[in-house]
């Protein structure tokens, strides 16, 4: 079997989907032959999708065994998912929530239904077949296959001398406190400002915050030209683009006296510090909130929580509760209800054996379920299937 992979996202640009992308890839050589087009950064992606088209038939040429084309985003199966796009070959995508709601009227009335000419549909949740489904997706067509996440983070030991020196480097007072930890781009759907404002104030005050992710302390000039454009366009470039919309409102936050020494904005860091966190923290919270437009396909950064032997506390919403089974490998907690998260996170004072405990038990829990070598293994599985059924 030979495949052609085709996709934007992908090493070294740093996030969920690229990591799935990377790890799908080469795992896929394991099993067939592999051809790879890919955004990898060495040109804008304007160019990228404006040769596509001619690009895969030159893979075509090269390679006149490749039997499926598979896209590994909604955005570049998009630029090929016309009728008479390819029509000899087998076509599947993976879609990965955002490719499927995004709110653009042109996009949700002329492209997405064009996804019908696919053989297959590969959505990373059941919240994102459910999603395909609702906007007139084939069910036939659409397959769910969760995503994998690296079990090496189970068993990296942090050094004792790395570990003093971050604590030292960021001055971190853990000693009796409560860490809790919220990592991702600060964009609304994860709902780290409204934790911030509506649940955090009712936390006992040994409880702190510690957040991971690119963040920019000062308002750069392009966040005011933003401003100058229509709401609903801005709205759409935003979610495009992964743009930084809850980033003015968290950067607030932290200046208010009350939650200035309890929580603290790291920034991006580098995988081993991220693990020294880790390390030291109690909880993993994933308190995202629903925002039109926009979804969380998957809760990976969940499971890699998981695998440090943390306890996570997740809402209840889209693709996190494929990652989040409740009192399995976390808490999944209705979504904006503030009482409902004091009274979850609570646990971590009630019971000073629960961070142990329940994260010894997730942390088996994923993996025995997650992983990217499962992950893989059930993509092959699905394109032997749709070149029998060819």
């Amino acid at each position: 079997m030979e495949i052609l992979f085709i996709t934007h996202k992908y090493p070294p640009s740093i996030g969920g989907m690229e990591k799935q992308s990377f790890e799908l890839t080469q795992g896929m050589k394991k099993h067939a032959t592999v051809h790879l087009l890919c955004c990898d950064g060495k040109e804008s992606k304007v160019r990228f999708f404006w040769l596509l088209k001619s690009r895969i038939r030159e893979k075509l040429r090269e390679h006149p065994g490749i039997s499926i084309l598979h896209f590994n985003d909604g955005l570049s199966a998009a630029f090929c998912s016309g009728a008479n796009d390819f029509p000899t070959l087998i076509r599947s995508a993976t879609l990965h929530g955002l490719d499927v709601v995004f709110p653009n009227t042109f996009f949700q009335r002329k492209i997405l239904p064009r996804f019908r000419h696919f053989q297959s549909l590969i959505a990373v949740s059941q919240a994102t077949a459910q999603a395909c489904i609702e906007r007139g997706l084939p069910p036939e067509k659409i397959v769910v296959i969760p995503n994998g996440v690296d079990h090496d983070i189970a068993f990296y030991e942090p050094e004792p001398a790395a570990h003093h020196a971050f604590l030292e480097k960021y001055g971190a007072v853990i000693d009796g406190k409560k860490i809790l930890v919220l990592m991702g781009r600060p964009v609304l759907r994860k709902g780290f400002s409204w934790f911030l404002k509506s649940v955090f104030p009712a936390l006992p005050a040994d409880y702190q915050v510690l957040i991971i992710g690119p963040f920019r302390k000062k308002r750069p000039f392009s966040a005011f030209l933003l401003d100058l454009l229509p709401t609903g366009f801005r709205k759409q470039l935003e979610l495009m683009f992964g743009m930084p919309s809850d980033e003015d409102t968290l950067r607030a936050l932290l200046l208010k006296p009350e939650l200035k020494e309890r929580v603290r904005h790291l920034g991006r860091l580098p995988f081993s510090e991220i693990m020294q966190i880790m390390s030291v923290a109690h909880a993993f919270i994933m308190p995202n909130i629903p925002v039109e437009g926009d979804m969380e396909g998957f809760g990976l950064v969940c499971l890699e929580a998981n695998l440090r032997g943390l306890p996570v506390f997740a809402a209840n919403l889209e693709g996190i509760a494929d990652a989040v089974q409740d009192q399995k490998n976390g808490s999944l907690i209705p979504t904006q209800d503030v009482e409902a998260w004091v009274k979850a996170l609570d646990v971590l004072r009630k019971d000073p054996g629960y961070v142990r405990d329940f994260g010894a038990l997730a942390r088996q829990y994923v993996l025995e379920n997650f992983g990217w070598k499962k992950m893989t293994a059930a993509y092959f599985r699905h394109f032997k299937s749709l070149r029998t059924s060819a």
